[in-house]
């Protein structure tokens, strides 16, 4: 069986890494002691719903992405969108576009 603290703490700690917020500096803007963040990102402490609330805010994700566990490789990502593509023309243009911002970026 999963241990559901630990995969939200892996959350927490990719989530915090990716927008580059250090351990201590995150505790201190939620108001909880660094080693309190780090049991939490360790899976040794869930996080209460307050710290939840105030982590989402900060890091600027919604409160269920702590929760979002798929795994998924690049194979079946590239399936995945290859078939969406085909049978979605809108989202053919919209994807199209977006990459064509990020392109000449």
């Amino acid at each position: 069986m999963t241990d559901i603290k630990k995969l939200v703490g892996q959350r927490i700690k990719t989530i915090r890494k990716n927008k580059k917020f250090t351990q201590e500096k995150l505790a201190e803007q939620i108001g909880i002691e660094p080693q309190s963040l780090s049991y939490m990102e360790s899976g040794k402490f869930a996080p209460s719903p307050d710290t939840l609330q105030k982590l989402s805010e900060i890091l600027g994700v919604k409160p269920f992405e702590f929760y979002y566990f798929e795994d998924i490789t690049e194979v079946e990502m590239e399936k995945t969108l290859i078939h969406a593509l085909q049978n979605d023309k809108k989202l053919l243009k919209i994807l199209y576009n977006i990459y064509k911002s990020i392109q000449y970026s």
